[in-house]
Parts: C-alpha cells; sequence; structure tokens
C-alpha cells in the first residue's frame, strides 16, 4: 500500500463514520513519517486504524472497507477496524503522532504512530512477519537502538506479548544484523 492509497483510506473511513480523526497503528503507519518508504515496508494491503473518538465505529470500517469488502475487491486494498488496545504502545505515544491530511483525504486526518513506537508493537506481537517488517525497518535506517531501548522501558506489555527479555534479544539480534550489514539471506557485496 502507497500513500495514496493511505490517504483514499482515510477519506473512505471519514464518508462512513463520519468522524473526522483516526489512529492508524499498522505497518501502513510508517506512510506518515515516511510517505516514500522503501517497497518492503509496503507490502501490506491493509490499514489498521480506529477512529479515537468512537471507537466502536471500527465495526462499521471492518463491514464496509475491511477484508474482502467490495471496497477491498475494487481496489485490492482495505481497511481492518481495529481498537487503541491492539497494540501494545509505549507511554507517550499520542504525542508522537504524524498526521496526514490532504484534500485526498478530503480534510480528516489520519495519525501515524512514531515508527519507533511501531517497532515496539510489533516486537511485542512477535509474529514472524512482524520481525520481518522491523529488520526491514532497520535495514530502512529507520530505527535507534537507545530509542527502542527506551520505548521499550516505557511499555506495559499484555500477558499475550513477547516477554521483555525475548524482545530486547530480539532487538539486539536485529541490531547487531543491521550494524555489520548482515540480513538472513543477505551476504552483502560480491566485489
Amino acid at each position: 500500500m502507497d500513500r495514496q492509497q493511505l490517504e483514499h483510506i482515510i477519506r473512505a473511513a471519514a464518508d462512513i463514520t463520519k468522524e473526522r480523526h483516526f489512529i492508524i497503528i499498522g505497518s501502513q503507519a510508517i506512510l506518515g513519517q515516511y510517505p516514500n518508504a522503501p517497497a518492503p515496508l509496503l507490502l501490506s494491503m491493509e490499514a489498521d486504524l480506529y477512529p479515537p473518538a468512537r471507537v466502536e465505529l471500527s465495526e462499521l470500517i471492518e463491514g464496509n472497507i475491511g477484508r474482502d469488502s467490495r471496497f477491498d475487491d475494487t481496489y485490492g486494498y482495505h481497511a481492518d477496524g481495529v481498537s487503541p488496545t491492539t497494540a501494545s504502545l509505549p507511554k507517550g505515544w499520542a504525542e508522537r503522532l504524524t498526521p496526514i491530511c490532504n484534500a485526498n483525504t478530503n480534510g480528516s486526518t489520519g495519525w501515524c504512530i512514531d515508527v519507533h513506537d511501531l517497532a515496539i508493537a510489533k516486537y511485542a506481537a512477535g509474529r514472524e512477519k512482524d520481525l520481518r517488517y522491523n529488520s526491514e525497518l532497520w535495514e530502512a535506517g529507520y530505527l535507534d537502538s537507545e530509542t527502542l531501548a527506551q520505548r521499550l522501558r516505557d511499555t506495559e506489555l499484555k500477558p499475550t506479548d513477547q516477554s521483555r527479555d525475548k524482545i530486547e534479544a530480539t532487538i539486539r539480534r536485529h541490531r547487531r544484523l543491521h550494524d555489520t550489514g548482515r540480513r538472513p539471506g543477505h551476504h552483502g557485496s560480491q566485489t
């Protein structure tokens, strides 16, 4: 999903719910800070969002522009109506949001979480696709290990999240791979 497609989802969600503000917490939140993010960060064709003033309208979003909806069938991308408890986010995340608001959103605003907050949420979830995404964030040069360490300290993990020790170990592994220019299956230049 690219920035224009995310803007379309924001506009469609606003049309459906009559709300004007949405929090974007999934992978596509990267498009707030980095509108031209590299392709490996844009593979997901869904945007996780919710209207903070009326979270219950997430079901309306899901039903109208969610997976397998007419919207999804027509455009090849969709929204996932989520809730504030979907992701484990560091304290202060709401103060670091990046807005997307323009003519293509019809004046509605998608508030995208910060890249480090996004990475922490994905480390906490710990699914293989989340860890691959975070590895790509490192590869793009978007992550700083000190900022991640602080954000992890500022995160209250849910019982279903990965353990703090496991998250710290994964961050260290990703940082080492990035620092040495190596990634799984990547052996550097062959000059």
